[in-house]
């Protein structure tokens, strides 16, 4: 009917089409190129960012590396021991423990690996060349007569031997349990068999004479010395000699399983003396000894290293955990350790081995 408004509504169709569809397209590269430029934003504020979190890590990384050296640097350091008090014992500090000096076999070969040895430390006219040994023929646990050489150069070749026996039997009561002795006035002081009590052997009289020491004491391996690879059985009681005498070295429930130290005054019958409690957990330790009242203990580092890292100075009760001397070991394990203060040696008893080393002053 309106053939005329048809044909110009076609004629201008037509080129709005046209313009419609470059708007479009001008539309989707103007978006593509948007895009594009918010693609390239971003990788670069990524970058960026990526750029500061290397920064970060770095900054991070050389703290680490700084307290890492720290660490080292204090880990390697040797603090200094006590200075040990003047008079009789004035040495100085101990700084060193050398040797081995002695290193031999028993004569019993490696059939024993827990023992003792050593010298009397207050011998009886006659007898300061002697030399005392005790093998735990029991299960390695207990023993019932000591052993006694005329001389270094003897119990090294395990010739021309003196025995003294407790009792015939093995064990039964008061004989030695553990591997934890020393000999003072030609008597042996150890852990009474199945108590809690100290034992006083006399070799003279062939006598023994007890003490007790507190109930709640560990004993029957309840507190016994210890590191990851090994527990030295029926450790529980340690005994040491220093300038002034014995020492018995335990742990007792209400102390919460730390080291407790008793004076022995060696009387006949043995009394208990003055008392100082630690904070030196037992379990942490593998031996301790006394050097003119003060307590040294030592730890297991590796099968050829021992190191004394901690010290209790009876005198004046001040502890320390900081301390780095090494033994240099032969065998892996120390089942027995004690200071003699007439030599000034650590008598050793390792994995059947006889060992000494010397402690060095300054």
């Amino acid at each position: 009917a309106y053939p005329y408004l048809h044909t110009e509504d076609y004629k201008y169709r037509r080129p709005l089409l046209k313009i419609n569809t470059v708007t479009n397209l001008n539309v989707n590269v103007y978006n593509q190129n948007t895009q594009g430029l918010f693609t390239q934003e971003t990788m670069a504020e990524l970058e960026k960012f990526d750029s500061l979190q290397v920064i970060a890590k770095e900054h991070e990384n050389k703290i680490i590396k700084r307290d890492l050296e720290r660490c080292n640097e204090e880990l390697n350091s040797t603090s200094p021991t006590p200075t040990l008090s003047p008079g009789p014992c004035g040495f100085g500090r101990m700084v060193n423990v050398s040797g081995p000096k002695t290193y031999s076999l028993t004569e019993y070969g490696t059939s024993y690996p827990y023992g003792a040895w050593g010298r009397d430390a207050n011998p009886a006219p006659g007898n300061e060349n002697k030399y005392w040994l005790v093998v735990l023929t029991s299960s390695n646990v207990y023993g019932n007569f000591i052993r006694q050489y005329n001389s270094l150069s003897t119990i090294i070749l395990g010739i021309e031997p003196t025995d003294t026996y407790i009792s015939s039997s093995n064990p039964t009561t008061n004989t030695i349990q553990g591997s934890n002795m020393v000999m003072y006035a030609n008597a042996l002081y150890y852990n009474c068999y199945d108590t809690y009590s100290v034992c006083q052997f006399n070799l003279t009289t062939q006598s023994v004479s007890t003490v007790d020491l507190p109930s709640d004491t560990g004993y029957d391996d309840k507190f016994p010395f210890r590191h990851l690879d090994t527990t030295y059985s029926y450790t529980d009681m340690d005994f040491a000699t220093d300038e002034s005498g014995v020492y018995v070295i335990y742990a007792t429930t209400s102390n919460f399983g730390n080291v407790v130290i008793s004076k022995i005054e060696t009387s006949n019958p043995p009394v208990l003396g003055q008392t100082w409690s630690t904070s030196l957990h037992k379990a942490t330790a593998t031996n301790t000894f006394m050097v003119c009242g003060v307590l040294f203990a030592t730890r297991y580092l590796d099968k050829k290293t021992e190191q004394i890292f901690y010290s209790y100075d009876t005198k004046t009760n001040i502890e320390r955990y900081d301390l780095k001397l090494n033994i240099t070991k032969r065998q892996t394990n120390i089942e027995f350790l004690n200071y003699d203060p007439r030599d000034h040696l650590l008598y050793v008893y390792s994995d059947a081995y006889i060992v000494t080393y010397e402690l060095v002053f300054q």
